[in-house]
């Protein structure tokens, strides 16, 4: 499988640290330290996950053709609309007839999982040109007085073409995807919540959350490439699920690889989800270089988790 293109949205809105230090009294040192984090962005009344859909396919759109796509899978944990999906808004807005349709929830690990779900098709031949979606309006849900975690989250979405087939010398190869579930763990089901009739967003088991995103990202990054034969030695960049700042450092220490191979955007978006990785590939596409290896792993609630090697 090829990534042809990619684009990412993020709202205008930017909510600094000092917001919660009025709110809540959360110092912005605090947060920084805990998190990482100095500001993120924040969906405006009337946009959702459906708009910024739209918003990042019309600016895929400006970078690749997409009449041709013949399968959409969208990703995403905080659905604007729980029966119209971001894939089906996808499909309505570009016109396509009579293509697979799909939405998913693998919580911050959806983008792979949805890349999972093409590889299957492309596996199958049901499928050779497909748009995959993330989009997260984490600000809808959230309790932004909750001095656990509403000081975390984010809003953005991304949008990737990727072919089975290589469209130009420039598409990035996806050499390897892995993907699995931790759920069988103690406080899995119950370390990171969103239950809208329920309180929103909670996070009772922070602690445990860290510990095991701290183990699994560096596990599944040391799968992912050994499926392909590669080591350490030959990763460039580490693209972790932004979490937290001190998770991904941690995940860097962890693999013994220095810090200037950790790409990190949490710092000015905040948790933005199971887009974040999409944004932050988007961003800094440009700056890759041809052979260049990075690892894409991911951490989400109900602990899925899964890693994905691309070759420039």
């Amino acid at each position: 499988m090829y990534i042809h293109a990619v684009s990412h949205y993020l709202p205008s809105q930017i909510v600094g640290n000092e917001h919660f230090t009025q709110l809540n009294g959360l110092s912005s040192e605090w947060i920084i330290e805990r998190t990482g984090i100095v500001e993120r962005r924040k969906a405006a009344p009337g946009e959702n996950t459906n708009t910024m859909t739209v918003e990042v396919v019309q600016r895929l759109l400006d970078k690749a053709d997409l009449t041709t796509v013949d399968l959409i899978v969208g990703g995403t944990y905080t659905p604007y609309d729980t029966i119209v999906s971001i894939a089906h808004e996808a499909q309505h807005y570009l016109g396509i007839a009579d293509i697979p349709v799909i939405s998913i929830s693998t919580a911050c690990s959806s983008l792979l999982n949805a890349i999972e779900l093409v590889e299957g098709y492309f596996a199958l031949n049901k499928a050779s040109r497909a748009l995959v979606i993330v989009s997260e309006h984490n600000t809808l849900y959230y309790n932004e007085t909750d001095t656990i975690s509403g000081h975390l989250w984010g809003d953005g979405a991304a949008a990737l073409l990727i072919t089975k087939e290589r469209q130009s010398e420039d598409d990035f190869d996806i050499k390897a995807l892995i993907t699995g579930g931790a759920a069988h763990t103690p406080k899995a089901t119950t370390g990171v919540m969103m239950r809208p009739a329920d309180g929103g967003v909670t996070m009772p088991h922070g602690r445990d959350v860290f510990i095991n995103a701290c183990q699994y990202m560096p596990k599944a990054s040391l799968q992912v490439l050994e499926k392909c034969g590669l080591t350490l030695a030959d990763v460039d960049y580490i693209l972790p699920h932004q979490a937290n700042l001190r998770i991904s450092r941690n995940v860097m220490k962890t693999l013994n690889l220095p810090e200037e191979k950790l790409i990190s955007n949490i710092q000015h978006y905040g948790n933005t989800g199971c887009a974040g990785c999409a944004i932050a590939l988007s961003e800094q596409w440009d700056t890759f270089q041809k052979g260049q290896h990075i690892v894409i792993t991911v951490f989400g609630g109900g602990y899925s988790y899964g890693a994905m090697l691309v070759e420039v």
